[in-house]
């Protein structure tokens, strides 16, 4: 969105050194901005501060930075804390946007499939409406949702916004900057249980979002999961439902599995029936794609338009994504992260996959309440699928743990029909098997 340095600090509450000058959207990474964007410093990793002449060189229009960490030479918006400035710079664009938005403006959370989910909505929509945005990336916490409001289109007509949960409050936060208008949850499970004691926190954690939502508000739910329905009891908006049994809102069900793991699905919804095929494989997403048709026909889209609007959708790096080697071997890409739920629900994809050999290569699952039984209940499931686990430098699925060189020489002297899942949390960094296979 354009935006000029003098209406940035009125919504920062920030003092503006310099001349007035014009953007179009924000940037908090120096090697990525874009000519003529805000560069706002933000303290992660290192000191955004310590990339400010980076962002001048780079074309910045201008620069958000704490008090007394001014650039000389270049305009300047001075603000106590950025990161605090950057939500209010976001909650005052999304209003600004309102007129136009209207009602569409989407929040997804959930354990699993959110920026899946976040994909498909904004593939959906895009069959319906000129200026959808969302985000890019997994944009989903307190630097991504202002960002993906400020880098938003000046036309956008809906707006899709992820929301991630590390603790409890964050998805609360997250809504007062974006204001969504329809809720998604998509499941809840055991990923960051650890952070907000058990899956009870888990569920009052992602509950904040459809809290959030006024009277006029749509909350639209997973009837297949018992912890997501738990989200919405008492809230004020009306609840949707999707899911894969009679008595849900939106009904899906497989007709058949190809080659790839991808479902060609029915979807009802009242006495309207469509049916094709979800591009990403697995059953969960087929209930990922349920979800952002029911979006879709809540901003008045046919059930026909929002089925056929999901071949546009293109899947994200590392998110169930298959990959050959030179060799020939399948690799279903699924290292971008990994919980309990998801896990076992990648499984049941590549146990549907035509090969004579299955194998996952899994990484340590972070972050979960009861480390040793999700494992072990992991590796459970493996053996009941016949998939050999090739557990990545960990123990905890009761298997030797291997090295990527060790992986790598297992696979490569495999049959040339097999498969391999490769998963696991950030911190297994499983995305090098991946890369070292490839090689």
């Amino acid at each position: 969105m354009r935006m000029t340095a003098s209406e940035v600090a009125f919504a920062a509450h920030g003092t503006l050194i310099g001349p007035d000058v014009e953007a179009n959207g924000i940037s908090f990474d120096s090697r990525t901005l874009a000519v003529g964007q805000v560069f706002v410093a933000v303290g992660a990793e290192r000191d955004g501060h310590e990339f400010c002449q980076d962002a001048i060189a780079g074309g910045a229009a201008f620069l958000l930075v704490n008090h007394g960490r001014r650039i000389d030479g270049a305009t300047c918006v001075e603000v106590e804390n950025t990161l605090d400035a950057l939500a209010s710079i976001g909650a005052y664009l999304r209003q600004k946007l309102s007129a136009q938005l209207q009602h569409r403006v989407v929040g997804i959370t959930g354990s699993v499939g959110k920026t899946s989910t976040k994909d498909l909505v904004r593939a959906v929509l895009s069959g319906g409406f000129v200026h959808v945005h969302g985000p890019e990336k997994s944009l989903n916490n307190d630097i991504g949702v202002p960002i993906t409001i400020a880098n938003a289109p000046d036309e956008c007509d809906a707006l899709v916004l992820e929301m991630g949960m590390r603790g409890f409050g964050e998805i609360g936060r997250l809504c007062a900057i974006g204001q969504p208008l329809i809720g998604v949850i998509t499941e809840v499970g055991d990923a960051h249980s650890s952070r907000v004691g058990g899956i009870d926190g888990v569920v009052r954690a992602k509950a904040e979002l459809v809290q959030s939502l006024p009277a006029d508000g749509v909350a639209i739910v997973n009837a297949d999961s018992v912890n997501a329905m738990r989200t919405v009891n008492g809230i004020a908006a009306r609840v949707i439902t999707f899911g894969s049994h009679d008595g849900a809102d939106v009904v899906w069900s497989t007709r058949s599995v190809d080659e790839f793991g991808r479902h060609l699905t029915v979807f009802r919804c009242g006495t309207d029936e469509a049916s094709g095929l979800v591009p990403l494989p697995g059953t969960h997403m087929v209930s990922n794609a349920a979800a952002a048709i029911a979006v879709g026909i809540h901003c008045g889209m046919s059930l026909q338009d929002a089925v056929s609007a999901l071949a546009s959708v293109a899947g994200a790096p590392q998110r169930m994504q298959w990959v050959a080697t030179k060799a020939g071997l399948r690799i279903l890409d699924d290292s971008y992260n990994a919980n309990s739920l998801s896990v076992i629900a990648a499984l049941h994809t590549l146990a549907q996959v035509k090969a004579s050999l299955r194998f996952a290569v899994l990484g340590q699952m972070a972050e979960v309440d009861d480390e040793v039984n999700a494992h072990l209940s992991v590796a459970a499931t493996c053996r009941d699928l016949g998939i050999e686990i090739l557990p990545l430098e960990t123990d905890l699925y009761g298997v030797a743990a291997l090295s990527v060189e060790e992986i790598v020489q297992r696979l490569s002297s495999g049959d040339i029909d097999s498969v391999v899942l490769v998963k696991g949390s950030r911190v297994a960094a499983t995305e090098r098997v991946v890369q070292a296979l490839k090689h």
